[in-house]
């Protein structure tokens, strides 16, 4: 079983493949449905493939706009690119660019995205024909219909979204952004309007020009706001329905959520290989559920795959759930000695203190807490008590054991 996580920039693909995503999927800003997230340049994203497949690692590329005439010279021109630059797979929604992407990407997998709702067997084995290896099915699909999918193409690769947010609109191709302020969600720009608070009007036709407020709160209501997905208890569900690629939502959310959630993941995957007690994995599974919770979320729903839902979907009240701890820093450089006990360089994000207990994310193994030592602030060459965070600074504090770089550091609020 696969898992695929996003990766917004090239730090945050290093940060995926960490913490043990199998692959990762990316875009180059013009043809992305993420325009304005995605730093990569064509030759940073050459980087990160030779980086990504020195690892024995994954990268999927998203061409996954709905294109209009005045992109194709565009999308001729990267694909060409892509061909040079060999990613593992391209990711797709347009008919028209996966005409084109078979003309100029004889040897890199087509991947159907999410974005192009396929919803039946029919439509999946007629993808299949036109060349597509793997589809990610659109959202609004129960585990019985992609094991019907399943059974009915099985030589087709499944993948779907396990994590992350939800889109209001039909498998996410949304009209919204584009009315509001003409930022197409469909080409890569979408301003989220659905997270949006709104005050809700009734006017009666005989009256017209009398608005009644109908309203959740005194703020409004968050009435297109969907809750966030999670299926970490229902993974073995889902490859039992023919699914061996899980994916993950994010590529705008920051690298310790990103950090936390593939680590979670990651460790649910690996429990579905381990013969545990039935009562055993449910508590295990349990652990892993309540770790999600302790990040930034809308509360959480399994949408769609079981028919009727199972949590309700809409989250009225607020855009997200604020959890009891924050990420504050991660660290950056260990420096090692011989004689004493290893320092680290750690980047901060949020307030750190001396005497701070801090929790350790760390890539591998179990996560452990500590309390924040001395503060040598690099920037002022001085010892300190506080360091705020969006200062881009950095410290340096002493350590009883050794903590490997790219641990994520979080505390209570």
């Amino acid at each position: 079983m696969e898992l695929l996580a996003p990766a917004g920039n090239f730090i945050k693909m290093k940060y995926a493949l960490e913490y043990g995503a199998d692959s990762v999927y990316l875009g180059l800003p013009d043809l992305s449905l993420r325009a304005r997230v995605n730093d990569y340049t064509p030759k940073k994203l050459e980087e990160a493939i030779k980086y990504a497949h020195q690892r024995s690692k994954k990268v999927y590329v998203t061409v996954n706009i709905y294109a209009h005439n005045y992109h194709l010279p565009k999308v001729e021109k990267q694909l060409q690119l892509l061909a040079k630059i060999k990613p593992d797979a391209v990711i797709i929604s347009d008919p028209g660019i996966l005409a084109l992407a078979k003309k100029y990407l004889k040897k890199i997998d087509l991947h159907l995205s999410t974005q192009a709702n396929c919803t039946n067997w029919q439509a999946a084995k007629f993808w299949y024909e036109q060349g597509v290896k793997r589809i990610i099915l659109a959202r609004e699909l129960s585990i019985n219909e992609i094991a019907e999918i399943h059974k009915k193409v099985p030589q087709l690769e499944l993948e779907v979204f396990v994590h992350g947010a939800m889109c209001v609109s039909y498998s996410g191709r949304c009209l919204l952004s584009a009315y509001f302020n003409q930022r197409s969600a469909n080409l890569g720009d979408c301003s989220h309007p659905c997270r949006w608070a709104y005050k809700l009007y009734l006017e009666e036709l005989t009256r017209p020009g009398k608005f009644i407020p109908v309203e959740e709160d005194n703020n409004g209501t968050y009435i297109m706001s969907s809750k966030d997905i999670c299926m970490i208890k229902y993974l073995d569900e889902l490859a039992k329905a023919g699914v061996k690629h899980f994916k993950i939502e994010g590529r705008t959310k920051s690298i310790s959520y990103l950090a936390n959630v593939v680590k979670v993941y990651r460790q649910g995957i690996d429990l579905t290989k381990v013969r545990k007690s039935t009562k055993i994995r449910k508590v295990m599974i349990n652990r892993l559920f309540q770790e999600l919770n302790k990040i930034s979320n809308r509360e959480f729903t399994t949408g769609f795959y079981f028919g009727t839902e199972k949590f309700k979907m809409q989250k009225y009240d607020a855009p997200y759930v604020r959890p009891d701890v924050e990420f504050c820093g991660e660290i950056i450089k260990s420096l090692k000695s011989k004689v004493e006990s290893p320092k680290v360089v750690i980047k901060v994000h949020n307030v750190i203190r001396q005497g701070d207990e801090v929790e350790a994310i760390v890539p591998k193994g179990e996560n452990f807490k500590f309390k924040i030592p001395e503060i040598f602030d690099l920037d002022e060459k001085k010892f300190v008590k506080e360091v705020h965070g969006g200062q881009d600074k950095a410290i340096l504090i002493q350590l009883s054991k050794e903590v490997p770089v790219m641990t994520i550091l979080r505390k209570k609020r």
